[in-house]
């Protein structure tokens, strides 16, 4: 499923190609692609309910957390996210590239993810597409952009 919301991504959202596009016929150019029909479907899903996460009817619970909260994980989240990506998750919130709304919103993206634990990539990749998505998020997509792209291939000195 993955690899279909990163095709996706990168064909559609990344690149400014024209993203109203019928289901059906997106559906067949998946297929096409490569990608079996049921990890199409389901990442369909995950990108629709990402994208009804800005409903009114969202719960108010992740608006009402302190500035100086800090957030404590489930069993079931420190089964899937790693100290790593906790981590990571933590810089992103110092750095002011998400707060705690887009942090929960990409937790809670995360965990429908349909693999056992989630990597490091694929967790900057999940923060894209969120940021991507949320109004008033272009200053945190494009910084996030830049920690995704404009890594250093070597050590620093």
């Amino acid at each position: 499923m993955f690899d279909v919301l990163m095709y996706l991504f990168e064909t559609y959202i990344h690149s400014d190609a024209e993203v109203m596009i019928d289901q059906d016929e997106l559906t067949a150019e998946l297929s096409r692609a490569g990608f079996h029909q049921d990890e199409i479907y389901k990442a369909l899903g995950w990108l629709e309910r990402l994208a009804n996460l800005h409903d009114s009817e969202r719960e108010t619970y992740i608006t009402c957390s302190a500035p100086s909260s800090m957030r404590i994980y489930a069993p079931q989240e420190l089964d899937r996210l790693s100290a790593e990506c906790r981590g990571f998750l933590l810089f992103l919130e110092q750095a002011k590239v998400l707060n705690a709304e887009t942090r929960e919103i990409v937790i809670e993206r995360l965990l429908e993810l349909d693999t056992p634990e989630i990597e490091l990539d694929d967790l900057k990749w999940v923060v894209m597409m969120v940021l991507f998505n949320v109004p008033g998020s272009e200053n945190a997509y494009q910084q996030m952009e830049e920690l995704v792209f404009d890594e250093s291939d070597g050590v620093l000195h």
